[in-house]
């Protein structure tokens, strides 16, 4: 009886704090805010590992959906009250397509007239630091990780487990290729040639966003793509990043950026972090995410991700 009460009361506490937050978002109506008449700020986060289906958001991280963000990004683009955009990042990376996804709406945003700003967090790597390269600015606070521009794939051999189990696997295949991967069989060298120019051309393709957002030569990219991790003092020096300050600092650029005089007005746009509302943030990615190695993102043997 004591165990059912005390599970009434936390889900009467979660209902509540649900209602408060829904309340705060849609409260005042629509009344103008001063200084809106020059327009507005949008702001969206990215937080956690960036997939095509994300979302799945937690006390301690999760993931972000690309598609949403992208829809959010079209909507922003139609949207003349919104002048600029801050795209906030807290992400260790994710997988190529959805970065890619992103990256193409921001690109049409700035098309559209809009500004877009780029503000780091704590970890804007990898699949992260796709995204902000595609920005007008990127600003990022001097203690960020940032960078690790490289793709990863890895694949596990579990063979001689198998055999010490009396595990036996047979594969039955359309084609001698459609099981690259697998566990329960070593890579061939001929797969292994595929995996490496797989890797090999979505590496090229993530030197080239970075080389024509950053406005450098590809080979000077190059020279710092090898994975590696930089503070986001260091990113500066290298021309990573365009300048050193906090969220308030990319807020204040993007309203320089779009010809808004003084504090601009800021409207949260995209996917709700109902954790980052309740309790201040502790929804976002830490530290972590850019030292542990990123995961699978869908059900097959092996998976492309950026970091």
């Amino acid at each position: 009886m004591r165990k059912k009460l005390i599970a009434g009361i936390i889900l009467a506490f979660a209902l509540f704090s649900v209602v408060v937050v829904f309340a705060l978002r849609t409260g005042g109506g629509p009344a103008a805010t001063p200084g809106s008449e020059f327009g507005e700020i949008g702001v969206i986060y990215v937080e956690g590992v960036i997939a095509s289906r994300g979302g799945n958001s937690g006390m301690i991280g999760g993931s972000v959906s690309a598609e949403e963000i992208a829809a959010t990004l079209r909507k922003t683009a139609a949207n003349p009250q919104i002048k600029a955009l801050v795209i906030r990042l807290n992400s260790p990376g994710g997988t190529p397509a959805a970065a890619q996804e992103i990256s193409m709406e921001i690109e049409r945003l700035r098309q559209s007239g809009k500004k877009v700003v780029a503000s780091m967090g704590d970890t804007a790597t990898s699949g992260a630091y796709w995204v902000a390269a595609g920005a007008d600015q990127i600003v990022a606070n001097p203690g960020t990780l940032t960078g690790s521009i490289g793709v990863i794939m890895q694949t596990t051999n579990l063979q001689e487990l198998y055999d010490k189990l009396g595990i036996n696997t047979e594969t039955f295949k359309s084609g001698s290729h459609k099981d690259m991967g697998s566990a329960s069989r070593p890579v061939t060298p001929e797969e292994r040639a595929i995996f490496q120019s797989m890797i090999d051309d979505i590496y090229g393709q993530f030197i080239d966003v970075v080389a024509n957002g950053r406005h450098k030569d590809p080979a000077e990219i190059r020279s710092l793509a090898d994975g590696r991790v930089f503070t986001g003092r260091q990113a500066l020096e290298l021309g990573l990043v365009d300048r050193l300050g906090d969220f308030h600092d990319a807020v204040l650029l993007a309203g320089e950026l779009a010809g808004i005089p003084g504090e601009p007005v800021v409207t949260e746009i995209g996917p709700k972090n109902i954790w980052r509302d309740l309790l201040g943030g502790v929804g976002g990615t830490t530290l972590w995410g850019a030292v542990l190695p990123a995961f699978p993102l869908e059900d097959v043997p092996y998976a492309v991700n950026l970091r």
